[in-house]
């Protein structure tokens, strides 16, 4: 007896049906056009008859066992007064000048109900499909569901559109949330009471609609990697069924270009998640989907094809996603290419780890080739770093450990060679350090900063001092005869322009990245103790008025070396007295300066008394004095207000003494844990009694006089008789010895020579 079609299965079928029917609707159509081409050319346009056809500028090849892309569908255009209508309503959202937050709900739903029909035509409209991205920001997840189930049957064309991809982006990606919540039981897709859709039947939970859009891409992943935009909707959906977090700066540049204009709603759904940035719940067949979905995406390609897709600039981040899923979720089978399934990372290093001691191996190959190649060396990067421990050792051993100096040298293969320096242990990166020293000038002069960098962390998180010691010796040596040159050779470099041409000059490249590279460099070794932060300090302290003003006002890399400076401490105490002066003359540029504020602000925070931190409080006042002369230029302008609104500018000019004993808090704030400490010496300090200092001990032979009046009352000193003011000091924990009592006899405390206040000394 057959098994009974689950609800499912049975809408697979219907979708597929209706695909088969439009399919031979659009072969006739390509017959029909074929034909009348062939009476015009009168000979063959190819091999087989097949044009290679281009969409959007990106040529588009069919790979492994993915279809042909389909024809593009048209699903009309919006009528004049249609487009003025949803054109208001977009005005409207943006002025968000609703009653409240019913009124806003209703005007939702009323726009939905306009909009019921039209959907698709917004997706793929220039001036609408902003709004669509809106309307989903803004939508429950009922209204989502309904979209879903308005896309369906035209996924596929909707991911390669220009404008609707970034609608299915936006869906899947607030659709998301839905999953996990309705996997612990929740559903909030129930229709309203005066709803028109309350009779009809249920809808699916998130997760069908999420597999059957699957079932619809399924076939098609081959030239949807490739696809100048169907591939970042891809990767969104790698993400989702993944689980991994949506909301973190790696993630979002990884499924979002530089150009992605970011969409902006003035209020979102309750039912948004307030955990984007976590790992999330998925189902089980989320995951299974994912791995389905890696074979089925390379399992009919050939090696060279796989090298071909791993330089492509558009299918080159897609494989990053999937060959990062593939060794997380494959996990322990991926420790030995025997393995009864075959991932991606074999398909990529066949044979692995067994493969790589032989250099003509199409392992060590592929290796080879992505090195030097500037898209193939990215997914290089991701291989080093998720590979397993047994393939990495001997990736290094074999094919990267012995030129590891030459790899760093270059300006592509040294990003590679960084995560390689990541996984090292301390035995095999002292030794690299070895190879690297020898040819330490040549990474001044091309600036490669950035293995610096790395190398002085890495030394610093493994322990390996004498070569931070000699990396820093040999940096500032190769940076100029004086060490005071080193901060002008990082953050400040010179283009030779009147030099030889023969001469490199990484500046005529690009010069902001040398820029930024060396700024990060300085950074990293103000937070190393010992000598890379001597260096950069006592080359900081010799830099003239005008070149600290550059680097606190020229960009943000630089900015960040002044703020590592004023906030790292120093055995030279007039440095931060000495940095501050030269910048005190150019507060008004600070304070305008989209980066220099940022150097202004920390002023304010850095302790007039610290352990090697330290600046005068009057040199704040005259700062702050200064702002005030100019307070009406700060108002009128955003960094203007920022600083007048961090240094306290209202209460400077109203309640001076207020602002005085502000500032000096700030000064002398101690951390939470030590502030805990003193409040709970204070207060076992205050539970003691009093002692009284004005009765005398009595003598031993009035013991038994004592003894025998303990029984009689003893009257109680009132507090008019004695009064004790404790003077607190704020860094002392021990009682403090100046203690003033005033009783019947005067003054009882003790001056600075130790007799009574009050009363003559017995001389």
């Amino acid at each position: 007896m057959p098994k009974p079609r689950s609800k499912r299965q049975a809408i697979r079928e219907e979708r597929k049906k209706k695909r088969q029917q439009d399919d031979e609707g659009v072969d006739e159509q390509k017959a029909k056009r074929r034909r009348k081409n062939e009476d015009v050319a009168g000979d063959d346009d190819g091999e087989n008859g097949q044009v290679a056809e281009f969409e959007n500028g990106q040529e588009q090849y069919p790979q492994g066992d993915g279809l042909a892309p389909h024809e593009r569908e048209f699903f009309g255009m919006l009528s004049d007064q249609e487009q003025e209508y949803f054109r208001s309503v977009d005005e409207q959202l943006d002025i968000d000048n609703f009653p409240s937050h019913e009124e806003r709900q209703l005007f939702l739903a009323s726009v939905f109900t306009e909009a019921r029909g039209k959907e698709l035509k917004l997706a793929c409209s220039q001036s609408c499909s902003r709004l669509m991205e809106r309307l989903i920001l803004m939508s429950n997840t009922r209204q989502k569901k309904k979209l879903f189930e308005q896309f369906a049957a035209h996924f596929v064309n909707l991911v390669q559109h220009r404008f609707a991809s970034h609608c299915c982006e936006t869906l899947f990606l607030q659709s998301a949330s839905v999953v996990t919540r309705e996997l612990g039981g929740e559903r909030d897709d129930q229709p309203a009471e005066d709803d028109e859709d309350q009779d009809q039947a249920p809808l699916p939970s998130m997760e069908e609609l999420f597999l059957l859009t699957l079932d619809e891409l399924e076939g098609r992943l081959g030239f949807l990697m490739t696809d100048r935009f169907a591939s970042h909707t891809l990767r969104v959906l790698l993400l989702i069924l993944s689980g991994r977090p949506l909301d973190q700066a790696h993630t979002k540049s990884l499924i979002h270009s530089k150009k992605k204009e970011k969409i902006s709603a003035p209020w979102k759904s309750a039912s948004d998640p307030a955990a984007d940035g976590q790992l999330r719940a998925v189902p089980n067949s989320f995951n299974l989907a994912t791995k389905k979905i890696i074979i089925d995406s390379v399992s009919g390609m050939s090696p060279t094809e796989l090298r071909v897709l791993a330089t492509h600039p558009t299918g080159n981040p897609v494989l990053q996603l999937l060959l990062e899923l593939d060794i997380t979720l494959n996990g322990k089978s991926t420790d030995d290419s025997g393995s009864g399934e075959t991932t991606l990372l074999w398909h990529l290093l066949p044979g692995a780890p067994a493969s790589l001691k032989d250099a003509t191996t199409p392992a060590s190959e592929f290796i080879n080739s992505m090195l030097y190649d500037p898209i193939g060396s990215r997914l290089l990067e991701k291989l080093i770093v998720h590979c397993p421990g047994k393939v990495f050792k001997a990736m290094y051993r074999n094919n990267l450990g012995t030129r590891i100096h030459s790899l760093l040298r270059n300006d592509i293969a040294c990003y590679p060679a960084i995560c390689v320096l990541n996984r090292l242990s301390k035995e095999d990166l002292v030794s690299a350090v070895k190879q690297v020293l020898p040819e330490f000038g040549k990474f001044v002069t091309l600036s490669r900063f950035n293995v610096i960098k790395a190398l002085l962390d890495r030394c610093q998180a493994r322990q390996a001092y004498d070569e931070v010691k000699a990396l820093t010796s040999q940096l500032v040596e190769e940076c100029g005869p004086d060490p005071k040159l080193l901060i002008p050779r990082l953050c400040l470099p010179q283009s030779s322009e009147g030099e030889g041409e023969g001469k490199h000059d990484p500046l005529a490249k690009s010069k902001s990245a040398v820029i930024s590279h060396g700024s990060h460099l300085a950074t990293a070794m103000l937070a190393i103790p010992f000598a890379p932060r001597k260096a950069v300090q006592a080359s900081i302290s010799a830099l003239s008025a005008e070149q600290v003003l550059q680097l606190a006002t020229s960009s943000g890399p630089t900015s960040h070396v002044v703020l590592g400076a004023l906030t790292t401490p120093s055995e030279n105490k007039i440095l931060h007295k000495a940095l501050v002066s030269k910048l005190r003359p150019h507060v008004m540029e600070l304070a305008n300066s989209e980066h220099g504020n940022k150097v202004l602000s920390a002023i304010i925070e850095v302790p007039s008394r610290g352990e090697g931190i330290s600046l005068p409080f009057h040199i704040k006042e005259g700062i702050m004095a200064d702002l005030g002369e100019h307070e009406q230029e700060l108002r009128d302008s955003y960094q203007g207000r920022r600083i007048w609104r961090n240094w306290k500018g209202d209460i400077w000019r109203n309640r001076r003494a207020e602002w005085v004993v502000w500032a000096k808090e700030v000064d002398t704030a101690p951390e939470p844990q030590k502030m805990s400490e003193r409040m709970s010496a204070a207060a076992d300090r205050r539970s003691k009694p009093v002692p009284d200092r004005t009765s005398k001990p009595a003598p031993a032979s009035a013991s038994a006089s004592a003894s025998a009046s303990a029984s009689a009352p003893v009257k109680s000193k009132s507090t008019s008789d004695i009064i004790e003011v404790n003077i607190i000091e704020a860094d002392n924990n021990n009682d403090n010895p100046n203690r003033i009592q005033v009783g019947e006899g005067g003054w009882t405390g003790k001056d600075k020579k130790f007799g009574r206040r009050g009363k003559k000394s017995g001389k």
